[in-house]
């Protein structure tokens, strides 16, 4: 069996001139952590068929430290924004992105962008905050972002206009898809203008919902925080006859807080997520399954990302928020309200106990792990950027660090496959039907 390697290509300003400062070897046995040779690249899909035909497959280029750089770090500036909502681990990919350019590479000056995008603007409500060693010793153990964020689209000239002015010459956009696609729009306006300004991506985002990345960070917290606030209402639904401890998180699109919020309790007994549409009604619906739970076991524990059953609600919402997503109705309210409706009519007296911690479970400090994550992440974003790589982002996959271009990661969302092993362990775990029809 043969295969053609389909290497992804990334953006470059040029070519490397400068010899790195970093203390690594490119051969093994110095003692010394290697340098990252181009070329070296990393396969998309780990399983091939022993039938497979040969055919086409995706190798991104693998994430870490150049030997050359492009950039001279005595000469360097950089900057970092934080945009959309917020995010364990934020605070923690600031300092390691500028401990990694300020201690390793020598870069003289990394500036902080306030409030997101806005804060390019001439009208910002605050200026940019120029980073220093006593300003990010301790914001790691703080949830948020000590730069603030903010939703919304931002001219990319008014902040090309702003990277001239100020001599940036890397920028670092540490947020979802909308800021990815606001920082592929910066990469686009500086190419037109011929400006050799890297731009570079970290992917955040407790959805997990990025497409060609693994994991983004936040997600574990996220899922530590949600399995938390499940047993809590899983106490309260098995404190009360009949009860039903009823919570929703957030996962507007993909619904791997759920999921994982489900497999780390093992007490959920029902679990609805954006990506499985669920009817209601009818003999085999989700109100009938849930009955046939409080006749036999009198207490039930549900979890719903915030896009399940959108379809439930009739016509599809228009109204937009300010990076351009599509409001959702409140699904969480909705399914409390039907399912004391459903055992009103069947004389069935309920307790229900409805819980949302969306706010609080994204505004944590990130756990172990996390944090781990987000160091790599962040490190992995300055190698890039000294090297020269640009319309960039950071992502992992099976296991590896990898560059995937920003527009190809903003093409489509990454979600649960309602086929795969995921969402199979789910069922497994919960008891619940494959499918409410």
């Amino acid at each position: 069996m043969t295969s053609n390697p389909r290497p992804v290509p990334i953006a470059t300003l040029g070519q490397a001139m400068f010899p790195s400062p970093l203390e690594r070897s490119t051969e093994p046995g110095q003692g010394l952590a290697r340098f990252v040779p181009e070329g070296l690249m990393v396969r998309k899909e780990v399983h091939v068929h022993a039938d497979q035909p040969p055919g086409e497959e995706l190798f991104f280029e693998k994430a870490g430290a150049r030997e050359r750089i492009f950039f001279d770090p005595a000469k360097t500036r950089a900057a970092v924004v934080t945009c959309g909502g917020l995010c364990p681990g934020l605070n923690n990919v600031i300092r390691s992105l500028f401990l990694e350019l300020s201690m390793n590479y020598g870069v003289p000056e990394v500036w902080g962008i306030r409030y997101g995008y806005r804060g390019f603007s001439p009208a910002a409500a605050e200026p940019p905050l120029r980073l220093t060693m006593d300003l990010v010793d301790t914001i790691h153990e703080e949830g948020g972002t000590i730069l603030g964020s903010s939703r919304g689209e931002q001219d990319p000239a008014i902040i090309v206009d702003f990277l001239e002015a100020n001599q940036i010459d890397i920028l670092f956009c540490v947020g979802g898809d909308g800021t990815q696609r606001g920082a592929h729009q910066i990469y686009e306006e500086v190419t037109r203008r011929g400006r050799p300004i890297a731009v570079v991506g970290v992917p955040k985002t407790i959805d997990n919902d990025i497409a060609y990345c693994d994991q983004t960070f936040g997600l574990i917290t996220a899922i530590d925080q949600a399995d938390e606030v499940l047993r809590g209402a899983h106490m309260e639904a098995r404190g009360a006859f009949n009860g039903i401890g009823l919570v929703k998180v957030m996962g507007r699109d993909a619904g791997f807080i759920a999921a994982g919020a489900t497999l780390a309790s093992q007490e959920v007994n029902f679990t609805l997520i954006p990506e499985v549409p669920f009817a209601l009604h009818g003999p085999k619906g989700f109100l009938a399954a849930l009955e046939k739970r409080i006749l036999d076991r009198h207490h039930a524990l549900i979890v719903v990302a915030e896009g399940a059953g959108q379809d439930l609600f009739g016509a599809s919402p228009s109204e937009r928020d300010a990076s351009g997503n599509l409001i959702h109705r409140d699904i969480g309210t909705f399914l409390k309200e039907q399912i004391l409706d459903h055992f009103r009519h069947r004389d069935l007296p309920i307790s229900v106990k409805y819980i949302d911690p969306s706010y609080i479970i994204r505004s944590v400090t990130a756990n172990c792990e996390d944090s781990i994550l987000c160091d790599q992440f962040a490190r992995r974003a300055v190698h890039a950027a000294m090297a020269g790589k640009t319309d960039v982002l950071l992502c992992t996959c099976n296991g590896k660090f990898v560059h995937v271009p920003i527009g190809l990661a903003i093409s489509s969302k990454r979600q649960i496959d309602p086929e795969g092993e995921l969402w199979s362990l789910v069922l497994g775990a919960t008891g619940q039907p494959a499918q409410f029809v």
